[in-house]
């Protein structure tokens, strides 16, 4: 089965390094199912029944956002909320996520060497991460290294945004194909 990409940009028009990271995605249609919460849902009406059945039908999730805050945008939030419900996602029958796959693809705005002990920001991604990671290990699921591109804000070179669109389907092969056939 297919890896579930949620990209959640509020400005994904404009975004360089999220819209292209979505556009090769679509290039690996075997791979990927590709879809976009803000031009979903504009309005921020989940149907959450329609996004259950969309993840039931796949195996794993990545969850591609632009740090914001040291969080998702605001939609990732409230989609997570509204679509991971009791019973379904999470208590004595909610069983719906449990052995999948959960990713996270990250764009940061500061450099590597921001984050982490020697850092302005004295946090790893792991660390910012946390929220998330325990959202998979309380579902069930199995939390999957981040990928991560540092340096939104200082302009990365198109060259840049292009290996890490590539990097990125790499990620989603090795990280969560590549378990999945060695399983099968």
């Amino acid at each position: 089965m297919k890896t579930l990409v949620i990209v959640t940009h509020p400005n994904i028009e404009n975004s360089r390094i999220n819209k292209r990271w979505a556009e090769e995605l679509r290039k690996h249609p075997e791979l990927v199912t590709v879809h976009e919460l803000y031009s979903t849902y504009p309005d921020g009406n989940i149907d959450v029944e329609r996004e259950q059945k969309l993840i039931e039908a796949h195996d794993s999730i990545v969850l591609q956002f632009p740090l914001y805050w040291y969080s998702s945008p605001p939609l990732l939030k409230q989609w997570l909320d509204e679509v991971f419900t009791y019973a379904w996602a999470y208590g004595s029958t909610g069983d719906k996520l449990r052995n999948r796959k959960l990713g996270l693809a990250i764009s940061l705005g500061g450099k590597e060497s921001d984050f982490g002990e020697d850092g302005v920001i004295p946090f790893t991604i792991n660390e910012i991460t946390i929220p998330f990671q325990a959202t998979s290990n309380y579902t069930g699921m199995k939390f999957l290294p981040t990928f991560t591109v540092y340096g939104a804000e200082y302009h990365l070179t198109d060259e840049q945004i292009e290996q890490s669109a590539i990097d990125y389907v790499k990620y989603v092969e090795e990280q969560v194909h590549v378990s999945e056939t060695a399983r099968a």
